[in-house]
């Protein structure tokens, strides 16, 4: 019987699903990004290493060619693929899943088994990138961009999520923040000896705060709310990844300036509507490329490596 913590409540899983009204063209992704070459197969105590990636769609790829495992919007050119095939991994295991939770690490979603599972006391390299659902990423982008078509020009995702007199991400982001110590110690208990990586969210929308309607049908005065409630979800999953015996990767400062407001030779995040094979308002090949070599970068600096 494992002793992991579980998380006190039951949340049922929500598919990441983004609809939107505003249509946008756009043509073929051309721009090329390097993931850095391992000089060697990775090795662990004198044996190969054993690697196991949970996540969301973020980690899984949803639309980004060649998809292994259509239930959970997997492909094999997501960033943990490119990060085991850089390592040399012995052992490679992605239990990734499009629109997992927190809750996904100990359910199982659909038929893909708790991600916990796929790990083990041999596990040696652990990446963990969760936390965008709980926090509703779908849901707020359908909204956000619902009351952007109707006001174009003002603020109105951000008074309605401070209609009640507090920010409601703001709030949400701080309520996921147990959920992640839970899954951070979880996994510390199934993978003693692991090194374990939170990987954060890359840049979605324009750092400077400058919009891009209708190519992103959002508000020109929520651009800069939903960028800081993205910053404030990855100040605290770098919080708890600190707290809780665990590094933090940072893919947000790689990714600036090729947010889905970009043209589509420079952008590594799809708009709303996606020009090149990836989900609406997720990484595409080359997003997936670029967080791929924050982690290497990570793992080759060493740093807080225990």
């Amino acid at each position: 019987m494992s002793n992991d913590s579980r998380p006190a409540g039951g949340a049922r899983s929500r598919r990441r699903a983004v609809t939107v009204a505003a249509a946008v063209g756009g043509c073929a992704l051309v721009a090329a990004s390097a993931v850095p070459a391992a000089a060697h197969p990775a090795q662990h105590h004198g044996h190969r290493l054993d690697y196991v990636a949970l996540g969301d769609s973020y980690t899984s790829g949803p639309a980004i060619p060649t998809q292994v495992d259509a239930g959970c919007a997997r492909s094999d050119r997501n960033y943990p693929s490119l990060v085991a095939g850089r390592e040399g991994a012995g052992t490679f295991a992605d239990a990734s899943c499009s629109g997992a939770t927190t809750a996904q690490m100990w359910q199982a979603q659909g038929g893909n088994p708790p991600q916990l599972d796929a790990l083990s006391r041999d596990t040696d390299l652990v990446t963990v990138q969760i936390g965008g659902n709980d926090i509703g990423f779908g849901p707020i982008i359908d909204t956000c961009a619902g009351l952007g078509v109707q006001d174009p020009t003002g603020n109105p995702c951000e008074r309605a999520y401070e209609a009640s007199g507090q920010d409601e991400l703001a709030l949400a982001v701080r309520r996921t923040a147990p959920k992640i110590a839970q899954v951070l110690r979880a996994v510390h208990a199934r993978a003693p000896h692991a090194r374990v990586l939170v990987v954060g969210y890359p840049d979605l929308l324009p750092d400077d705060g400058v919009g891009c309607f209708p190519q992103v049908p959002f508000a020109q005065g929520d651009f800069a709310y939903l960028r800081d409630t993205e910053k404030r979800l990855n100040l605290m999953l770098r919080t708890e990844a600190a707290r809780n015996r665990a590094e933090y990767v940072d893919t947000y400062g790689p990714t600036v300036g090729h947010d889905m407001c970009k043209a589509p030779a420079d952008r590594w995040i799809e708009p709303l509507r996606p020009a090149a094979p990836a989900a609406p308002a997720h990484p595409n090949a080359l997003g997936e490329q670029a967080m791929a070599g924050a982690v290497l970068d990570r793992l080759a600096g060493d740093h807080g490596h225990r």
